[in-house]
């Protein structure tokens, strides 16, 4: 039977607590200072102990001090309000998560059902090692570049705790797969992961698929219908795209990073939530912030433990590695083994990848199906003197000094779309961005009005149809 100790010096509080914990298949202790718990931590090691800092004879953050009492439990810290502070206080100190007063039971539940022992997770995490020393991959992840290296170290370091993760990084590049890593590295591996990309829903109807509606509560809402955060509870809610989410959609999802609680549409019943928030964006967060597409505080609430996943153009020795992979993977599913050519792959280390691993995939299949033999050489492999298209007699941009960043991408993309004759998948592939990328810019460009600066064709309404 696991075992948890309660310190808190409030005496009844204890109480309750232990009484609650009981009642999930625990034996409990409780003590009501320093004093008393490495008493309690001496007599029997505690699978968790839920920690008030607040005690009578000095800070709970000595216990940690202690080293040996703390090295195989969990610890929960006890605190009086949820703020940023508190989780980048509970991660600094080691602790897996935080309560706060009065307990939420759901939380506590939650909580109390995902106890592993520290040793258990160290264990898996050299497991994890091995593959990449071996094999060259971290869980789903490959490469044994420095900067992947820097991301692996960032996933152990983070995945055993309940803080909020927000990873950064262009179109391409994996950022679900870290996600994911994280998720299946933590305590909650049990319980569901759902993916939701922000940009790819109605404003209409996002609402409605994260947080949930009542039967009855807009045209069309024929029966009850459970959102993201009630489907995933217990588990983890990866947030693709966040910058692309209604901005009053973001207060929202603020409150319930601050409460822990939410309502469906059309419902003025609370519900609690017991789900980890990992959030993601291709974009610059404070240039989003600027550009009024992030609320600040909602940036800062989610970026408590933030990780940037590299380019491949940044890690290009792990090319060759990842196109291996790629390729037995493809092998293995078609039934014919194929290798590469040593020229090949040293011509894919040499490409620059503006679509990164999503792009490698793509033209490895691609390379698979076109090689006659068991062996890929050139065929179909980007040329490294002109790794994209060439816009031959294309119009020139008259770009003036001091034109913001954003507007310089908007000007080169809806002119590159107009020049390729509005043809989506060539405007993607030239300008180096994921299909669904494109179609996110051409939504958003299609509510502002185009610069009178901008050398473009004259006729506004050519642009009528660019988010279709």
């Amino acid at each position: 039977m696991p075992h948890a100790l309660v310190v808190d010096d409030e005496a009844d509080s204890a109480e309750m607590m232990a009484t609650l914990i009981a009642m999930e298949g625990f034996t409990v202790a409780t003590a009501g200072s320093l004093r008393d718990a490495r008493k309690q931590l001496a007599l029997q090691e505690p699978d968790i102990v839920l920690l008030d800092l607040m005690l009578p004879d000095g800070s709970g953050m000595q216990l940690f001090d202690d080293g040996k009492n703390l090295t195989n439990t969990e610890v929960v810290l006890i605190t009086g309000h949820a703020s940023l502070e508190t989780s980048i206080q509970a991660l600094r100190l080691g602790a897996v998560d935080y309560l706060v007063k009065p307990v939420n039971m759901k939380q506590l539940h939650g909580i109390l059902s995902r106890v592993t022992k520290p040793s258990a997770l160290k264990a898996e995490a050299a497991d994890l090692q091995t593959g990449l020393e071996e094999e060259g991959h971290f869980g789903l992840l490959w490469g044994r570049s420095a900067v992947m290296r820097h991301v692996y170290e960032q996933i152990l370091r983070v995945s055993g705790t309940a803080v909020t993760v927000f990873i950064t990084g262009e179109s391409g590049s994996g950022k679900e797969v870290v996600a994911s890593t994280v998720h299946d590295l933590s305590r909650r591996r049990g319980r569901p992961f759902l993916g939701v990309n922000c940009g790819a829903i109605s404003p209409h109807l996002i609402e409605s698929e994260i947080f949930g509606h009542e039967k009855g509560s807009f045209t069309g809402a024929d029966r009850q219908h459970q959102g993201f955060f009630e489907r995933a509870s217990g588990g983890t809610l990866f947030l693709d795209e966040v910058t692309e989410m209604p901005l009053d959609l973001q207060v929202k999802l603020l409150r319930v990073l601050e409460t822990g609680t939410f309502m469906r549409v059309g419902s003025t019943q609370v519900q609690e939530t017991d789900v980890r928030i990992i959030a993601a964006t291709n974009r610059s967060p404070m240039q989003a912030v600027k550009e009024g597409k992030l609320r600040e505080d909602l940036l800062y609430r989610l970026n408590v433990f933030p990780i940037h996943l590299p380019a491949l153009r940044e890690r290009a020795e792990d090319v060759p590695l990842i196109a291996e992979h790629f390729l037995e993977e493809i092998s293995r599913r078609e039934g014919q083994v194929k290798t590469f050519d040593p020229e090949a792959l040293k011509r894919l280390s040499e490409y620059s990848w503006p679509g990164n691993v999503r792009e490698l995939r793509n033209i490895v299949h691609r390379a698979y199906v076109m090689a006659r033999g068991s062996v890929i050489v050139d065929e179909c492999l980007p040329t490294t003197d002109a790794p994209l298209p060439v816009l031959t007699g294309a119009p020139i941009l008259s770009i003036r000094v001091g034109t913001t960043l954003a507007e310089i991408e908007r000007q080169v993309t809806l002119a590159t779309l107009e020049y390729l004759g509005r043809h989506k998948e060539k405007t993607a592939a030239t300008l180096g961005v994921s299909l669904k990328t494109l179609y996110n810019r051409l939504k958003e460009y299609s509510t502002v009005p185009v610069s009178l600066d901008a050398d473009l064709p004259s006729d506004s309404s050519s642009w009528g149809d660019l988010g279709h």
